[in-house]
């Protein structure tokens, strides 16, 4: 399994989104990504899609053959359908897109 942190492959596709409704762009943390990748690399072993518990909110995926990391940010992105911004709400499932565009790595 890969590292899951190259920033270059991520950051883009994210800020992208943020921009679109006019949020400041995600700072990269490396004490995030250290945490993140050690907890991939607990589950290559099962493959689980499993939430750490941790501090961090995380976004999930999977589907089965290879998908890009910017193909799982649009699969996230694509959840604003979901999203009413007057009320802070979703209709569906919205909360990945809001982790793209409303939290922040700072």
């Amino acid at each position: 399994m890969r590292k899951i942190h190259q920033k270059t492959m991520w950051m883009p596709t994210t800020q992208q989104a943020r921009s679109k409704v006019g949020v400041p762009d995600k700072v990269w943390d490396d004490t995030v990504a250290a945490y993140d990748q050690n907890y991939v690399n607990q589950r290559k072993i099962d493959c689980q899609l499993v939430h750490s518990g941790g501090n961090y909110d995380e976004n999930l995926a999977w589907r089965s053959g290879y998908m890009s990391r910017g193909n799982a940010v649009r699969l996230w992105v694509d959840e604003k359908t979901n999203y009413d911004y007057n009320s802070n709400s979703c209709f569906g499932v919205c909360l990945h897109y809001t982790q793209v565009v409303l939290g922040v790595l700072e």
